[in-house]
């Protein structure tokens, strides 16, 4: 079982709302999930949509494998590096605010 991946570092969404949309597309033929993705109103879709295309591409021009046959086989999220900035508030005292960034790994392989 040949198994094709890509990866997208440091995308600027939380790892949270990522692991939302991800957690639908597991495991579904890549034709099932493109679909599910293309109607889902959520922004991570349009990431994940993104990366499932690339593999597609990846495992078509690289291995010679048959689109229609290929299915989601391990999708994860991981934590990026933070950014960190401050909000000013009342009096002289100030919040953090934490920016979050994540990394995404999608490998698809022939069922």
């Amino acid at each position: 079982m040949k198994e094709v991946s890509a990866t997208l570092s440091n995308a600027r969404i939380s790892p949270q709302k990522l692991r939302l949309v991800v957690d639908q597309v597991r495991g579904l033929p890549v034709a099932k999930a493109k679909n599910l993705l293309d109607f889902s109103p959520k922004k991570a879709a349009v990431i994940v949509k993104k990366l499932l295309m690339s593999a597609i591409a990846n495992a078509e021009h690289n291995e010679g494998l048959d689109v229609d046959s290929l299915a989601i086989c391990r999708i994860y999220v991981n934590e990026a590096p933070r950014f960190k900035r401050v909000m000013p508030r009342a009096k002289g005292r100030a919040n953090r605010i934490v920016k979050r960034s994540s990394h995404i790994t999608l490998a698809v392989a022939a069922v």
